[in-house]
């Protein structure tokens, strides 16, 4: 999949490692499209240089302008635990609350979000609406760009193969604005939009003195529904002129049919969701259904010990050795794998923990789950080489998580796994270390956990089997204090 894996210490390295090697040469921070993308030969890349790694200082922040700042390795889930964002950004946390489960938001990065450049893509709807801006930077100097203009097309943009995205930045909303994002799909989580919206509207009083709305899977980029926009200007948000937004709204959209809609449908799921978007933020609603507490599946603060301080990282290459913990054991692995493979094929395959299974090799199955420094993601989705230095969690460690001391591989049963056994949890099994690893890192997170975030823990978990109903029966048996009549 690729021949030389860098991992640069500081963004300067960073900048100039992609000059020395581009255009042959990627970026990678999470991976979960380019992963599945090289594995499938739809891309060819010589060098990745990982820049997950870097040293993020603060992944939001807010300048003396008044500016909300994302870093460059900022993920989905660093926004949802952010209280700036969620108080000043509501529509942009909303929306990365709505991508893929929590293994993929502890990986994907708003800026690969970004720079996927899908119209589909979840975040580049709010940022819009934001009026948010870019900033590119390469050896040649930096240059800011609107993310209104940084689109071209269809995963298309202005980006050079010399340059990086280094910098997001969008006005904070004020005490008069308000907004929203709705998406509608064929499941609740790990799907991609058939049609997305955003909305914020300054208000002056009851009227509406300016208003953005942005329009996501419905054209080749995202687009802003400027009639809609205009028609609220200048009036009370009420039930008519919302009717007649949203209808121009419609009209904004040039939707086609594929796999996942017609475009007769996504036309009429843009009225709709606009109208609904326009009454939420009319009623003061639209925060009705957020949870303070997201489910992150980030145990990274509790953990024991951080094998990546402890071992210098090094730049993988074919014939390098990795260094890194399983389980609290470490491991030294030759890695002669030129063409790269993931994570979940190094331990099954070099090291030898088999209980880590391969389901769909494209991150929406969640029977490769692992604890990667910390945090629950998906192992297929993981070059290698990024184990270096790390520190990982298996099933075979899992009874450990939660527990005073390393974690370690010394056979103790978890209690999520005594309670599969006792509720019949288990059927063909397959899928059932995922569901076990997210569910521990869920109670290490929420000791007492709402059946809203049970649920929520194992939405990038899939059984084929159908046992969801067993398998929330022991999760909640799992629960401290808790008793479950079986």
């Amino acid at each position: 999949m690729w021949s030389d894996y860098l991992t640069p210490k500081t963004l300067d390295e960073t900048i100039e490692l992609l000059a020395a090697h581009a255009p042959h040469a990627r970026l990678i921070a999470g991976g979960t499209d380019l992963v599945i993308e090289l594995d499938r030969g739809l891309r060819t890349v010589q060098t990745l240089i990982d820049i997950s790694r870097l040293p993020k200082l603060s992944p939001v922040s807010l300048d003396a302008e008044g500016r909300i700042h994302l870093g460059v390795a900022a993920t989905h889930n660093d926004l949802l635990a952010s209280a700036l964002c969620v108080e000043r950004a509501f529509p942009l946390a909303q929306a990365c609350r709505r991508i893929g489960a929590p293994q993929i938001r502890n990986r994907g990065t708003i800026a690969g979000n970004l720079v996927t450049a899908s119209p589909a893509n979840d975040s580049i709807t709010p940022l819009m609406v934001l009026d948010a801006v870019l900033t590119l930077r390469s050896v040649r100097g930096k240059r800011v760009v609107k993310l209104v203009d940084f689109y071209t097309g269809v995963r298309r943009t202005v980006l050079q193969p010399d340059e990086m995205l280094v910098d997001i930045a969008f006005k904070a909303l004020q005490p008069n604005q308000r907004g929203c994002y709705l998406k509608l799909a064929l499941r609740r989580a790990q799907a991609i939009s058939v049609v997305n919206c955003a909305v914020v509207l300054t208000m002056e009083g009851a009227r509406v003195v300016e208003a953005r709305i942005a329009l996501g899977a419905v054209t080749p980029t995202i687009v802003r529904a400027s009639a809609a926009e205009a028609s609220l200007v200048g009036h009370a948000l009420d039930a008519g002129h919302i009717s007649h937004a949203a209808e121009l709204a419609r009209q904004a959209a040039s939707p086609i049919s594929d796999v996942r809609s017609t475009a007769e449908y996504r036309a009429e799921m843009v009225q709709a969701l606009v109208s609904r978007a326009l009454h939420q933020l009319a009623d003061g609603t639209e925060r009705a259904e957020w949870s303070d507490e997201p489910v992150l599946l980030d145990v990274s603060s509790v953990m024991a010990s951080s094998a990546q301080t402890q071992t210098e990282v090094q730049s993988a290459q074919p014939g390098n050795t990795l260094d890194f913990q399983v389980n609290g054991r470490p491991y030294h692995i030759q890695e002669n794998s030129p063409g790269g493979k993931t994570l979940l094929r190094l331990l099954r395959e070099d090291c030898g923990l088999i209980g880590t299974k391969e389901g769909c090799a494209e991150g929406e199955c969640g029977a490769c789950t692992l604890l990667l420094d910390g945090k629950a993601v998906m192992s297929c989705l993981v070059p290698a080489p990024r184990a270096q230095g790390a520190e990982i969690v298996t099933i075979e460690g899992v009874g450990g998580v939660g527990r005073v001391g390393s974690v370690v591989q010394d056979g103790t049963l978890h209690p999520l796994q005594t309670a599969f056994i006792q509720y019949g949890a288990v059927q063909c099994g397959y899928c059932t270390p995922g569901f076990i690893m997210s569910g521990a890192a869920l109670l290490v997170e929420h000791a007492h956990p709402t059946e809203d975030q049970i649920k929520e823990s194992i939405s990038g978990n899939l059984c084929r089997c159908t046992g969801y109903y067993k398998i929330l029966e022991a999760m909640r048996a799992a629960v401290p204090g808790v008793a479950v009549v079986a």
